[in-house]
């Protein structure tokens, strides 16, 4: 049963190989001679022209957490939809499978349409 997942194991490690070792000979080989310029805050050319922890607008981070809730509907659909002629092809869960999932799209329908209502949508 082990064996099964050995040619994972090697394909993470080479993952991690190829990820690692390029940064870890970087760290390593290159030099390090850090400068008061090479230290300063850079912002395209130009001094930078307030302090980095300036506050940001709510209706970034709104739209941000609406983007990640489509995004994620999209991780549940794909992979039902791989299995659609199964959910179809099987009696006991013809429709049920099908409703489901016409629930949950209804659902989140519901949420695209309160949030398009309260304007979450709207950048000024």
């Amino acid at each position: 049963m082990l064996q099964n997942y050995f040619p994972v194991l090697v394909f993470v490690l080479v993952g991690l190989a190829f990820g690692c070792v390029p940064i870890l000979l970087g760290w390593l080989v290159a030099p390090n001679r850090p400068d008061s310029e090479k230290l300063s805050p850079f912002e395209c050319g130009f001094a930078p022209f307030e302090e980095a922890r300036m506050k940001f607008d709510v209706r970034y981070y709104l739209i941000a957490i609406i983007f990640i809730l489509f995004d994620l509907e999209i991780a549940f659909l794909f992979p039902w939809a791989t299995i659609f002629k199964e959910i179809v092809g099987t009696p006991e869960v013809k429709f049920f499978g099908f409703i489901e999932m016409l629930v949950f799209l209804a659902i989140l329908v519901a949420g695209y349409i309160y949030a398009w209502a309260k304007g979450a949508l709207d950048w000024e």
